[in-house]
């Protein structure tokens, strides 16, 4: 349907274009892309391509004129007389010039051409092909003005190592183009000197040893900050994030020179990090209000993704720059905020505060000595808009741990801060900030402790903050009670909590609904998020690498004041577990309590041991539930090993058993959380209670564990497994049990192994296996023939002899843990018939 004479094919192939995106009809869209796949390889496409491009045609059409000439330059070159590349070359640069205000889309297509015309033409036809394309889209003059110059250069320069990546240059032409590309930093190489072109290498590699490039290449980063310096906000204006991070990866190399070779590097570049500074926190600035007000949602999650971008790359910038970062940033601010001349815009001062933030959040800045001038100019600031009051408040938050050691500057910002509590727009900010100060400046609050005590208490009134706030702000006060002498503490907790025990009282005696148990959860929360901050007992340095804090002792005597005050409040929880006890979230909620408080306070929970283990055995006996087991288990850990707590653990410890077991005699699958909690349980605490005392269990119920589908539980009973079988030898009980019901737990990791359990699982399996190995070698060598005699099993898919195969690598294997992995993978792929498929190769 598409032959007809040659003054009409320039319709036809509109036509074509036409039915291609627009018919509706799947065979006329088929005929037509065959047609048009033909015309494009065909020789009238040199004639046809520019004609397509004119200004008239719609970009669709435009986009098919530039993927044809692109198409004929990178697959028939051959074709193109010798003679023609010159105005080939002319005709493109023109195309670009024209469509760098026009279509992106075609614009990013005739780049794609003319970089393969360069890659074709490079070094022999064309040798300084990046220094022409660069002065020529750097000439004034013309109708493309400089903004739309520079961002078609930008994508020529992006598209150009791409297309050399993906060229189809015999291999000859691919290394004369290669050494051209590299000659100007558009290429890197590898360790062993070979080219990996990538989008990375344009700012990398050879570049560095290319002395005599410099100045061109100094001269292309300038144009490369003036396109990503050009007006707009990401990503309402500008689409591209990655010009900001790949001007930084040059830093690597640069800093594994030795000390003098980076000295000189350094001296070269400094002026571009500076510069490029200079860019990005322009970059970084927010649009005007009523701007910010008309973006989506969308919108502004991305530029605050942006902005994360932007803080990542100013820390690599300040690796090669150091304190005189900081000092530039000072300045800036310093002048601004001092210049009663010129007015300013929030935007500015923001941008530069968030530069201090990036780095203050994960750069020691205590040696810098231009923090003290910051600290005195944050007062300074007038803080009328939210965004600007939230960069305040996170930059002062950053700047928590140099606080600590100058705690005379408190008093500049803690204000602001408290200030900044009763505003519910920065609630995220300012909580988060009060918590940093009170955690890294406790020992330096006191003075300004009722002070912060009563502001809080007066926005957790008033309710100003979500719940996750609150549970922050709880946090912060029990930093900040912490260093208080403990009278105090216990006057502050009183005021503190007693609207809340009071609230509590009010919800226990109403019905259990939907609405009060929220409330009760909530206060609930805030108790344990109080509980789990607040540590009288001091602490002191690190005593090592990766060592945890020593605590000392507390100077003061008698009880802790948070048991004081569960002691109080005792008797009132219980009475809110008796109406909510079949409600597995309140359970849950009063439990972390406890356990947030047990975990702070170690062995000053003692005097709590007794009537928390009567309560949770209470609790347990009657429905069971896994939060109580995770305490059970917080409180073995730190308590069994105590003569005198021991009775009332052991007494809990056998009744949770008990209680268990029964759930297992009676089918535990509905329960998988709570086996998965008693076989941690389990793990941790039988050793102990094997040698204290004959605890008469038996492995079978526990086995039934191992077949559960919830990979949480199967991890659970496994390491309960590895835990108990090394002492078969050691202790009596073990022993007995592992010798009789050994087989069964060597046929369940048979079963798993042979396609019962999922193949992430197998890790787990093959440590059980390596454990009898190691531990309980006589026994498995019977057990293993025995249980891999039966026919079929662990699976149809294994021969006999693949059988024998693995029994015999696994006996060997009494050492090398990794090795019988290794087996135990190999096997369950076999026993699954994936061993050699595809499907197994990513396993």
């Amino acid at each position: 349907s598409y032959r007809m004479s040659e003054s009409s094919h320039t319709q036809a192939r509109s036509d074509a274009l036409h039915q291609l995106y627009y018919d509706p009809n799947i065979e006329n869209k088929n005929l037509a892309q065959k047609w048009l796949m033909q015309a494009q390889v065909s020789p009238q496409a040199w004639q046809f391509c520019w004609v397509l491009l004119r200004p008239e045609k719609v970009p669709e059409i435009q986009y098919f004129g530039a993927s044809a000439l692109h198409t004929k330059i990178s697959r028939y070159w051959g074709d193109i007389p010798a003679e023609q590349y010159d105005t080939l070359k002319t005709q493109l640069f023109s195309q670009i010039a024209r469509f760098a205000s026009g279509s992106k889309i075609v614009l990013t297509r005739l780049c794609v051409a003319l970089a393969s015309l360069a890659l074709n033409m490079m070094p022999e036809v064309w040798p300084g092909a990046v220094s022409e394309m660069v002065h020529m889209f750097q000439e004034e003059g013309g109708e493309v003005d400089g903004r739309a110059r520079c961002l078609a250069l930008l994508e020529l320069l992006t598209v150009l190592p791409e297309e050399f990546q993906t060229s189809r240059l015999p291999q000859y032409r691919n290394i004369r183009a290669c050494e051209g590309a590299m000659s100007y930093g558009l290429v890197g190489t590898d360790a062993a000197g070979s080219p990996p072109p990538s989008l990375k290498a344009r700012a990398r590699g050879s570049l560095l040893e290319q002395v005599e490039h410099w100045q061109s290449f100094l001269a292309l980063v300038n144009m490369i900050m003036f396109c990503t310096g050009i007006p707009g906000h990401y990503p309402v204006n500008i689409y591209s994030r990655k010009s900001t991070k790949n001007a930084c990866y040059q830093r690597d190399d640069i800093m594994s020179f030795e000390a003098e070779k980076q000295a000189v590097y350094l001296q070269v570049y400094r002026p571009v990090y500076f510069q490029l500074v200079d860019v990005l926190l322009h970059k970084a600035q927010f649009p005007t209000d009523e701007e910010y007000a008309s973006w989506s949602s969308d919108e502004k999650e991305q530029f605050r993704i942006y902005r994360v971008d932007i803080s990542d790359t100013l820390m690599y910038v300040y690796e090669m720059l150091g304190a005189e970062l900081l000092s530039n940033l000072y300045d800036k601010l310093g002048r601004l905020l001092t210049n009663t001349e010129q007015t300013t815009t929030w935007q500015h001062t923001e941008a530069l505060l968030y530069g201090f933030q990036s780095i203050a959040e994960t750069i020691d800045v205590n040696y810098s000595d231009v923090i003290p001038g910051l600290i005195g100019l944050i007062p300074r600031i007038n803080i009328n808009n939210i965004q600007l009051a939230d960069t305040v408040m996170f930059t002062i938050g950053a700047l928590a741990e140099w606080l600590a050691d100058h705690p005379v500057m408190l008093s500049s910002v803690l204000p602001l801060v408290l200030q900044a509590l009763g505003n519910p727009d920065l609630s995220v900010s300012s909580v988060s900030t009060l918590k940093k100060i009170c955690r890294e400046c406790k020992y330096d609050l006191p003075p300004y402790a009722t002070n912060i005590v009563a502001v809080s208490q007066e926005v957790l009134i008033k309710q100003i903050h979500k719940t996750s706030q609150c549970m922050w702000l709880m946090q912060a006060l029990g930093f900040l009670l912490s260093a208080l002498p403990v009278e105090e503490i216990l006057r502050n907790l009183h005021s503190l909590i007693t609207p809340y025990i009071q609230q509590l009282e009010k919800l226990s005696e109403e019905t259990p609904n939907p609405s009060n148990k929220l409330a009760i959860i909530h206060i609930l929360g805030l108790l344990s998020n109080l509980f789990t901050t607040l540590d009288i007992t001091k602490q002191e340095e690190e005593s090592g690498e990766n060592a945890p804090p020593i605590k000392s002792a507390p100077p003061q005597t008698g009880p802790n004041p948070v048991v004081v005050v569960l002691q109080q409040v005792f008797a009132l929880i219980q009475t809110v577990l008796s109406k909510w006890l079949n409600d597995s979230q309140v359970v849950e909620a009063v439990c972390a309590i406890f356990e947030k408080s047990v975990k702070t306070l170690l062995h000053d929970f003692a005097p709590m041991v007794s009537q928390l283990s009567e309560m949770l055995g209470q609790m347990y006996s009657t429905i069971p539930q896994a939060s109580a087991l995770d305490l059970t288990r917080q409180m073995v850990h730190i308590f069994a090993s105590e003569t005198n707590h021991f009775p009332p653990i052991k007494a809990l410890f056998e009744l949770v058993t008990s209680v268990t077991l029964t759930i297992f005699q009676q089918g535990p699958r509905d329960h998988p959380d709570i086996v998965d909690s008693f076989m941690q349980l389990q793990a941790q605490v039988c050793f102990w209670f094997l040698i204290s005392f004959t605890l008469g269990f038996s492995l079978l119920f526990r086995l039934l564990s191992l077949k559960f589908p919830e990979a949480p539980t199967v991890k659970s009973t496994c390491f309960f497994f590895t835990e108990l079988i090394p002492h078969c030898a050691d202790i009596p009980p073990v022993g007995q049990v592992v010798q009789e019901d050994g087989k069964l737990l060597l046929l369940a990791v048979l079963e798993a192994i042979g396609g019962q359990s999922s193949r992430s699982l197998m890790d787990q399996f093959a440590e059980v296996l390596f454990c009898l190995n190691k531990h309980c070698f006589a026994l498995l060598t019977v057990w293993l023939k025995e249980a891999l005699r039966s026919p079929g099993f662990p699976s149809s898919r294994v021969s006999d002899d693949q059988k024998d195969t693995f029994s015999q690598q696994v006996l060997r294997e009494r050492v090398n843990k990794r090795r019988v992995k290794d087996i135990v993978k190999e096997f369950t792929l076999v026993c699954r018939g994936l061993h050699g498929t595809e499907y197994a190769a990513d396993y």
